[in-house]
């Protein structure tokens, strides 16, 4: 084996191996691990610190000046923002619901104002609400969204929220449409006077009702005038709710042509609009007044001839000896009495012209009617009210009237008071 050399192998380095060659070192330090989902929090707490601090610089509330109303009282709901921000745009929308309405009574508020030490942007925005129903009613929440100017210039925008408010809202205390005002107003308005008319004369009756503190809505339907003996036209109504610095203004105008039929004289029966007082607290009624028709001249209907005596049908002739007897018997023994007197002994011997109102009202239930038709006739016969009247001024005006309360029974026992008064 001489000269042979022995081969050794060479184990080739580590470091020479292509495959395991790492490459060179960046100049800059590796990031540490997990450093993107720091950046990300990072990001994430500024975002959240910078809402906060928007937040805290932006306040909205809702102010109201009522804590019991009644069902259709006007309660003044101020929307107020407290911002410390240059605010450039707002858009706020008032919440509708069914259980109220509701409508702005000013124009949007902005202002400087000094708020615990510091000068604050204000903005107040003005609603009446008027609740529909009694019991627990809510308002809100309300968004206002604003576009505000940053420190550096740029625009953003944030949204400020109202928590909701709740009112306590009380029965309306009487059974009629609900209608609550600061102050109402009825004018009945006559063309001509209704007991001097002209045979086919018209007489234009327009009435109208203004009302502080409601909206047009919410004021009386047109009563109905129709009598069997009256032609009456009927023209379109006229509602509207005007904006004052008192607040909104409630107007609605009714107006007929009416024409009788016939000469004989007659009265156009009244009608009452209860509503609620809301600076007395009390239950007031508007009252439509009677139209007692009467013509010029004395004699028969208009469409008709004169008749002679002799052909008066034998149960008029009746009528009149039987008034001349009972006018005797009161005059009989006494000597003579006074014209006073003697009119409302008269006047006590047959229903009156209020009869028909009467039954009517009592008929249908309508306890205003009937209430302002029996104070008609307490008047026509010259009775003072009886201590029976109370029971239906509870029923129409108490909180909680007595239950079992019958229209037509209370009218029966009323004809029953005043025949024995």
């Amino acid at each position: 084996m001489a000269g042979h050399h022995r081969r050794r192998s060479r184990r080739i380095p580590e470091a020479a191996d292509p495959r395991r060659i790492r490459p060179p070192r960046p100049s800059w330090p590796d990031p540490p691990r997990g450093g993107r989902p720091m950046v990300i929090r990072a990001v994430l707490v500024w975002l959240i610190l910078a809402a906060a601090a928007v937040a805290q610089d932006a306040r909205l509330m809702v102010l109201h000046d009522h804590g019991n109303p009644v069902v259709s009282e006007m309660v003044e709901l101020t929307i107020r923002g407290e911002y410390d921000l240059t605010v450039s745009l707002e858009n706020m929308e008032f919440p509708n619901s069914p259980d109220y309405d509701w409508i702005q009574i000013a124009r949007d508020d902005w202002h400087k104002e000094r708020v615990n030490g510091r000068l604050l942007q204000i903005f107040e925005r003005k609603i009446a609400l008027f609740p529909r129903r009694a019991g627990a009613v809510t308002v809100g929440p309300i968004d206002n969204r604003l576009t505000y100017v940053r420190g550096d210039g740029q625009r953003a925008e944030t949204v400020v929220t109202a928590p909701p408010v709740t009112l306590a809202v009380k029965p309306f205390p009487a059974k009629a449409p609900p209608l609550s005002a600061r102050k109402l107003t009825l004018t009945d308005d006559l063309s001509t006077d209704p007991g001097t008319l002209k045979k086919d004369e018209i007489l234009t009756r327009r009435v109208t009702i203004e009302a502080l503190g409601t909206l047009a809505h919410q004021l009386p339907a047109r009563p109905d005038l129709s009598e069997p003996w009256l032609i009456s036209f009927t023209q379109p109504e006229r509602r509207e709710t005007l904006l004052t610095p008192a607040g909104p203004v409630a107007r609605v105008v009714w107006e007929w042509q009416l024409r009788p039929k016939t000469g004989e004289p007659a009265i156009l029966h009244a009608a009452a609009f209860p509503w609620f007082d809301t600076d007395s607290r009390q239950i007031e009624v508007a009252p439509l007044k009677p139209i007692p028709f009467g013509f010029a001249g004395f004699g028969s209907n208009f469409g008709a001839q004169q008749v002679a005596w002799h052909s008066w049908p034998a149960a008029v002739l009746a009528l009149g000896l039987g008034m001349t007897v009972a006018l005797a018997a009161m005059l009989r023994g006494t000597g003579l009495l006074p014209a006073a007197a003697i009119r409302r002994r008269w006047r006590r011997l047959w229903p009156g012209p209020h009869a028909r109102a009467l039954r009517r009202a009592a008929a249908t239930g309508d306890l205003p009617a009937l209430r302002a038709a029996a104070d008609r006739h307490l008047r026509w016969r010259g009775q003072p009210p009886p201590a029976l009247l109370a029971d239906l001024d509870r029923q129409l005006y108490a909180a909680d009237p007595p239950a079992g309360f019958g229209a037509r029974r209370w009218l029966a026992a009323f004809r029953r008071t005043l025949r024995q008064g």
